[in-house]
């Protein structure tokens, strides 16, 4: 057996190290879903609202955000989910979040909620779009206060009015929202 150089034989070892490094970070990349864009989101969502001939419902929203919680939870309740996802392909965006979760947010979104004028009007803040972009409702009253997840009487009044304008829901169904988001006192 030859004995080597010893420069050559760091040097081999530490090329086998690199090589090593490099196998672990792409494997470890690879396992690592890449977080879809607002963009990406917001023309998936609108592709498939074009095709069913409905409406986007986008919902920016935060983990930190009880409200956001109450939103999805009255949307996604046992009497409302089939008349919302009848009438709109609902997107949702993550936005503002806390430093230590800023890797949940959307990237884009914070565009995205500026180019629909919510960047200061707190969350959730949502928006109702046809399937090419264009703002049909969103969520500020005619005082341009956000409704956010509306509650009261008068908030979901305005919220179901804003339903009315932009999907096909019946009288007797907007009522059925209107009882589940109205917090009774």
């Amino acid at each position: 057996m030859a004995v080597q150089n010893p420069y050559e034989m760091k040097t081999r070892i530490i090329a086998a190290c690199f090589f090593l490094l490099g196998s672990i970070i792409t494997a470890a990349a690879q396992d690592t879903p890449t977080q879809e864009t607002a963009t990406q989101i917001l023309e998936k969502a609108s592709a498939q609202a074009k095709k069913e001939n409905k409406k986007v419902f986008v919902i920016f929203h935060a983990s930190w955000c009880s409200w956001c919680k109450k939103m999805d939870a009255g949307m996604n309740s046992e009497a409302c989910k089939k008349l919302f996802n009848d009438n709109y392909v609902i997107a949702h965006l993550t936005v503002q979040e806390s430093p230590k979760n800023k890797k949940l947010e959307t990237p884009g979104g914070a565009e995205v909620l500026k180019q629909y004028n919510g960047t200061n009007s707190g969350l959730p803040y949502w928006v109702i779009i046809d399937h090419k972009g264009k703002l049909l409702a969103d969520s500020n009253n005619a005082k341009g206060e956000n409704l956010g997840c509306p509650a009261s009487p008068e908030e979901v009044a305005v919220f179901t009015e804003k339903l009315k304008k932009t999907s096909k829901l019946s009288d007797s169904q907007l009522a059925t929202i209107a009882q589940t988001f109205t917090i009774k006192k």
